[in-house]
């Protein structure tokens, strides 16, 4: 009998043994697939006013009720650096608390906060998630928040966001364009101002710098051609390029489209026709509006993309550079 008990204990801490074995491997391959190196996190694609949109009885936000799985947040992205466990975001969309959730859940002990928060501008998909940092939600303590002149000045002046100032729920910190920050060791960040309808704010897109290398982030333009920059030559001067695709061509909403203006990506992808398959691949389109086909999986617009050589920004796609 006593041998038989020793026979059991035996067999048992054996299996116990083959199981933490297998349990510790299972940690390694876990951790092994984690990136060791800076990248952007996709925390959203929609335009401002998210996916599906408000009263819109089309076919593109209906199927959205049929199939929740199919809604989208409103485009941001995050530059996550698992070295030191940061992170920044880049706009503060109307989805903040779910954004900051997914982005929270790629970082070490699940920090609640970004380190900081860059605007692009001041139209409502893009600054209007900074009230969730306020008295009536977290009522944050100095969250850093990055903007340019026009952008402080509305937030400054303007309720309900200069409370916000006041409070010390937000510390709004100076950008000027085509200036570099430097965050840490890896990690900077540089304003640059681009044309849009810029009733309040202006607007800028953002090169983020790992080191040697470069992400490009453009959410909001009005046409490439109004740039006082070639879009194309600075694609070939970046490892990553996350370029405004607001829709996909003209005529897909019922308004003049002259009254948003913004590339199409028909017309973008015309533009960039002449760069190399290496710099297509750089391009991920992002900031799509409802009507957009490149919100449907599997959709023909996906498909033409994809066979010109482009990317797709997807929500929670993680992207090293």
């Amino acid at each position: 009998m006593v041998f038989v008990i020793k026979k059991l204990v035996k067999n048992c801490c054996y299996y116990l043994l083959l199981l933490a074995c297998f349990a510790c491997n299972d940690k390694e391959v876990e951790d092994s697939a984690k990136p060791k190196e800076p990248y952007i996190f996709v925390l959203g694609n929609a335009q401002d006013a998210g996916y599906p949109q408000i009263a819109c009885k089309k076919d593109c936000c209906q199927r959205t009720y049929e199939n929740l799985a199919t809604k989208r947040m409103v485009s941001s992205i995050a530059v996550i650096d698992p070295v030191s466990n940061e992170s920044w975001l880049f706009d503060a969309t109307p989805d903040f608390t779910q954004q900051t959730k997914l982005l929270s859940n790629q970082l070490k002990d699940a920090k609640q906060l970004p380190d900081g928060i860059f605007l692009t501008h001041g139209h409502m998909g893009h600054y209007t998630g900074l009230m969730f940092l306020g008295r009536e939600a977290l009522s944050a303590q100095k969250m850093p928040v990055y903007a340019m002149p026009r952008m402080r000045q509305y937030l400054t002046q303007n309720g309900p966001w200069s409370q916000l100032v006041t409070l010390q729920n937000i510390e709004l910190r100076s950008l000027q364009k085509d200036s570099i920050i430097k965050l840490n060791e890896r990690i900077s960040v540089q304003p640059i101002e681009v044309p849009h309808r810029d009733e309040f704010t202006e607007t800028v897109g953002f090169v983020i710098h790992n080191q040697e290398k470069k992400a490009l982030f453009i959410p909001d333009i009005d046409k490439w051609h109004k740039w006082e920059r070639d879009i194309a030559a600075y694609v070939k001067k970046v490892d990553l390029a996350f370029l405004d695709a607001t829709f996909f061509k003209n005529g897909e909403i019922d308004r003049d489209m002259d009254e948003v203006p913004h590339p199409f990506v028909e017309e973008s992808m015309q533009l960039f026709e002449t760069l190399s398959a290496k710099d297509k691949k750089k391009i991920f389109f992002i900031h799509f509006n409802h009507t957009n086909p490149l919100l449907i999986d599997e959709s023909k617009a996906q498909e033409i993309v994809r066979k010109k050589g482009f990317n797709i920004a997807k929500q929670e796609m993680k992207v090293s550079f």
